[in-house]
Order: structure tokens, then C-alpha cells, then sequence
């Protein structure tokens, strides 16, 4: 293939015909593929996988990352360890596209590789490196590790996604009408488009940008003036930032808010999301429309199949066997890698994401003697699993997964896994009886993993944030935490009141209900499969974006 001249090398579907560029700093597409950390990549990964099914005129952006996030492996008394690997890929093809851009006043090479929609059944991607023989040291390690908590380092990485990626659609010719922002991290490509046609109103009409962060302080700032030497700004002057962004050389550049003031419309990722955003972003100036469009995952990777067919030929016994069949395969997991063996015929509740402090991956654990209770219940017997990757730097969180890794040592009804990627997703999901999600209201911007549990007949146990609002109908398709009054109460009253929920449900209603009223069970489980194949199929988010953002016109909606 002559990637100069490059094209969508599929028939674009009409209806989807619009140009796009979709830069995220991660994707989770497959197992053997390490460019992801977490939520993000998953999504961004079911986007790409949707895209090719819809075949939009899509094509991904993003960095090929030497070391990935990191391999999550034990020390020798079972608790984290963090280890860099040197991934090598034969599938991904060298597309002999070379080039060079300014990274902290110097040149640096960047290479692109590509990932033919064949492979893996998605829309085309591009993989920067940096990781060349003409680059110094320093300018290689750029590519090395995904989110680099050196923030000089972090500003160059966002430099090669954005910029990078913006110059290399010139390189093979590739005529974009919209560059779509998977979170801020490829915000340069807007600098790099604002030297390129001059006019800020060029820049706007391309632009759109997805926030993932409902919290303010958590989106990133950096210092103006190292974002000014790293080259972020693609040579424009102080002034002709603080100009086109409103953001002033003597604060921290925040990315977010200039990505909402350079774009011509942004979205949310589940309704109460953009509620949220909306919320937090509305008391600037000059920000663009935020819409919600909520996160799904994609029914044809995720969903057990047979498990579905079961349930539409009505067949209540098959259907029953093939879930502690899925269960008996991922419990081979566990015992593989804690020595456990757990059994498929008791109810077995995961919690399994990103190890961050407000999702609480403890929050059991904060009343230890009903936790011992719970452990030892002979009468509704109960196994526990975790799963999940701290940020390497992170020592708090880090911290939370050792406690659960030393407390079950003390029974054999607990397991914590490492590793957790696509394939142990899938596997720990089939193994959900009960998938027990606990993010603090309203931090949780959507969450997807309950989304592909239930495709895997797991049953959401969950408080009531993120997209659980949008699907949820307590005690018919799951069962939710009822929401603290989250502006009122304190961090600790308002994890009291959650713990204390969390208990009574499970306790009182989903234990009874699983041993002594299977066919009630059934039922709440089959109802969240029909749901979710329904509306959070990424098929419609896909399609979403397509006619809420990308074709809308720049003047509708400012």
C-alpha cells in the first residue's frame, strides 16, 4: 500500500460519509495489542470495532507505546509489583511514513505504523512512535510508557499524539473535516491546525471534544510557560494563545477548558455526565454547546453468544448450565493464579476497574466484621473477586489493592487477580453473578464494564451514577445503592450511608433471591442482557456521534 496516497480502504457507507479523525492517547482493541490503561481504551476500542461495522469514514489516531501501561505482576508476598516489558507487534504494518516535529525546541522524528481494519475488525489506526535510532534518548522515551508521570514528559506525549497525528494526515494526504478529541490529550492538534490555516474559525468548525471527567481538579493542567517551551503551541506567541484560548500565560494551562473553547461542540459521556459538565465547565466564558452522548461497548466482541441464544430459544435449564459453564472456565483463572477453586454453583460478585480511591474498591472492607460475616455464611455461601490496575505512581491506590490482596489470604473465598486486560475482563465478567460497582456520586463520568458484564449474564450491583441512571429499574434488571445526598454529606457520612446499603441489598435481597428464588434471578439477569444489547450497544453510540456531532453544522451550535 502507497501511504501517501492513502484511503479508507473499505466501502464508506453513505450515511457516514463525513471525514473523521478520532485521537485517543489509548485503545483497547486486543489482547496481544498493549496501548491501553483502562475505561478509556475499552470504549475507545468498542468505537473503533463499531465504526468498521457501521463502515464510517473513520480513521483512529494514537501512540504505539514500547512499554504499554505497565505488566501487572506479584512481589513475593503476592502484593503489586510494576513491570515495564518491551512489547514488539507483527501485525502492525510500517507504512514507511517518516517526519519531524518540534518537541521542547528540537526536532523529532516520529514513525507511524498501521493496523489494517482486517486484523482486528475495526476502522483503520495509526500508531506513532518516537522509538527511532535518529532520536536522542529522551525523545525516544516519549512513545516508551502510556500517561508518564514526568510532566515534561506527559506535555511531549500529548505533543506527538496531537501534533503528530495532525501532521502525519497531511503526510498521507488524508483530508479530515472533523478531528475528534478523545479526552484533551490531543489538544496540540489544534495549535498545529491554527498555524496551518491561520484563522481560529477554520480550527473551530473541525474540532470536537469528548470530556471523561466529571470533576474539575481532575482534569490536567500544566504550567503555560513549559507548555510554551515543550513547542505545545506550535510556535504561536504567548499572546496569540492567551488570544484564541482566553487562558492567561500567568495560570496553569488547562487543557480541557481550552479544548471546550477551540471546538465547536463537545459531549459528555452519559447524561448526567453532561448534566455534571454542563454544570462545571458553564461558569466560563465562551465555551462550546456540551452534549451527552453515553459510552457503550460493542455487543459482537463482548457478549456470550450462546448465552443469549439460550435465553431467546427460552430454554431456562440451558440457559442456567452455560452461565456456571462460563463461570467454571474463568474460575480456572483464579485457581491458576491464587490457588483457590471456586464453584460455579455459588454466587460469586466481581469488582474489577481501575484501581482509583473514588471507586472504592474496599469500601466492603470498612466494616470488617460483617465482611467476615459475609464470608462465612454457610446458609448463602458467597465468593469475592477483584481485579484491577492501579496507577503505577498512585501509591494510595496501589495501597488499596495490597489490603485486599493481604485480606484474602485469610479466606478461600476471596481472590485478587493481576492483570487485568481484555482478556481477563472477559473472563472475570463471565464469572459475575453480581458485578459490584462503587464509584462516590457523581465522580463516575459513565462506566462501562457493567455494560459487558450483563452481556455476559452478570447482574449490576452498583450506586446510582454514571450511565447506571439510564438503565437501570431497581430489582428488575439490577439492583442500585440508593444515591447519598452527595452535597450535603461528608466523604465519610456519605460512605457510611453507601456501606450501609450496599450490606442491607446484599444480604437481605440478592443472596435470598439467588438461592431460593432462582427463577426470579433468572429473570432480573435476562432483562439487563436485553437492555443492554438494546441501548448500549456501541453500534448506537457510533451512530450517535455521527449525526449529534459530526454532521451537525458549526453554526447550529454556536
Amino acid at each position: 500500500m502507497d501511504f501517501r496516497k492513502y484511503s479508507i480502504p473499505y466501502e464508506v457507507n453513505p450515511y457516514y460519509a463525513k471525514p473523521v479523525a478520532y485521537f485517543s492517547m489509548e485503545f483497547a482493541i486486543d489482547q496481544s495489542l498493549k496501548t491501553y490503561s483502562g475505561g478509556l481504551g475499552f470504549l475507545a476500542g468498542s468505537h473503533m470495532r463499531s465504526a468498521y461495522s457501521l463502515k464510517q469514514n473513520l480513521v483512529g489516531i494514537s501512540i504505539l507505546w514500547k512499554y504499554g501501561y505497565y505488566d501487572q505482576q506479584r512481589n513475593q508476598d503476592r502484593s503489586l509489583k510494576v513491570s515495564w516489558v518491551e512489547k514488539n507487534y507483527n501485525f502492525l504494518e510500517d507504512t514507511g511514513i517518516k517526519f519531524q516535529i518540534r518537541v521542547d525546541e528540537h526536532p523529532v522524528w516520529v514513525k507511524a505504523y498501521y493496523l489494517n481494519p482486517e486484523t482486528f475488525n475495526t476502522a483503520p489506526i495509526f500508531f506513532l512512535t518516537t522509538d527511532l535510532p535518529e532520536n536522542d534518548y529522551l525523545a525516544q522515551s516519549i512513545s516508551h510508557r502510556l500517561y508518564d508521570g514526568n510532566p515534561a514528559a506527559k506535555i511531549a506525549q500529548y505533543i506527538l499524539l496531537g501534533k503528530g497525528g495532525a501532521k502525519l494526515l497531511d503526510e498521507i494526504g488524508l483530508e479530515r473535516d472533523i478531528y475528534h478529541l478523545n479526552e484533551a490529550h490531543g489538544l496540540p492538534a489544534a495549535f498545529y491546525l491554527l498555524r496551518k490555516f491561520k484563522d481560529v474559525s477554520e480550527v473551530n468548525k473541525r474540532l470536537v471534544f469528548t470530556t471523561h471527567t466529571p470533576e474539575e481538579a481532575g482534569n490536567e493542567k500544566h504550567d503555560f510557560n513549559l507548555c510554551y517551551k515543550m513547542s505545545y503551541f506550535s510556535g504561536l506567541t504567548p499572546e496569540e494563545v492567551e488570544a484564541v484560548t482566553g487562558l492567561s500565560k500567568d495560570e496553569a494551562f488547562n487543557h480541557s477548558l481550552a479544548a471546550l473553547r477551540l471546538s465547536h461542540v463537545a459531549n459528555g459521556v452519559s447524561k448526567l455526565h453532561g448534566v455534571v459538565s454542563n454544570r462545571m465547565w458553564g461558569k466560563y466564558s465562551g465555551i462550546c454547546e456540551i452534549k451527552s452522548i453515553t459510552n457503550s461497548q460493542d455487543y459482537l466482541y463482548w457478549a456470550d453468544k450462546e448465552l443469549y441464544k439460550n435465553m431467546a430459544d427460552g430454554d431456562d435449564q440451558k440457559f442456567d448450565e452455560r452461565k456456571k459453564q462460563i463461570k467454571a472456565e474463568a474460575f480456572k483463572i483464579v485457581a491458576d493464579q491464587t490457588g483457590r477453586l471456586f464453584d460455579p454453583n455459588v454466587l460469586t460478585m466481581v469488582w474489577a476497574r481501575r484501581f482509583a480511591g473514588y471507586k472504592r474498591a474496599d469500601l466492603m472492607l470498612n466494616d470488617i466484621e460483617r465482611f467476615n460475616r459475609l464470608l462465612t455464611n454457610s446458609k448463602y455461601p458467597i465468593q469475592l473477586i477483584w481485579a484491577g490496575k492501579p496507577y503505577p505512581l498512585d501509591q494510595p491506590a496501589i495501597d488499596i489493592f495490597n489490603k485486599l490482596v493481604y485480606e484474602a489470604k485469610k479466606h478461600g473465598n476471596m481472590a485478587v487477580l493481576t492483570g487485568y486486560e481484555l482478556n481477563l475482563s472477559k473472563q472475570v465478567k463471565a464469572a459475575s453473578d453480581v458485578w459490584l460497582n462503587t464509584p462516590r456520586v457523581p465522580r463516575e463520568a459513565s462506566g462501562t464494564s457493567g455494560m459487558t458484564a450483563a452481556m455476559n449474564g452478570g447482574v449490576n450491583f452498583s450506586t446510582d451514577d454514571g450511565w447506571i441512571p439510564e438503565f437501570s429499574k431497581n430489582r428488575e434488571n439490577s439492583f442500585v445503592i440508593p444515591r447519598a445526598d452527595f452535597e450535603n454529606l461528608s466523604v465519610e457520612q456519605q460512605d457510611l450511608q453507601d456501606l450501609n446499603h450496599l450490606y442491607e441489598l446484599l444480604e437481605n435481597e440478592i443472596l435470598p433471591m439467588y438461592y431460593e428464588r432462582p427463577d426470579e434471578w433468572r429473570k432480573i439477569v435476562q432483562n439487563g442482557m436485553v437492555e443492554v444489547r438494546n441501548h448500549f450497544n456501541s453500534d448506537r453510540m457510533a451512530d450517535e456521534y455521527y449525526q449529534l456531532i459530526y454532521n451537525q453544522p458549526v453554526n447550529a451550535m454556536n
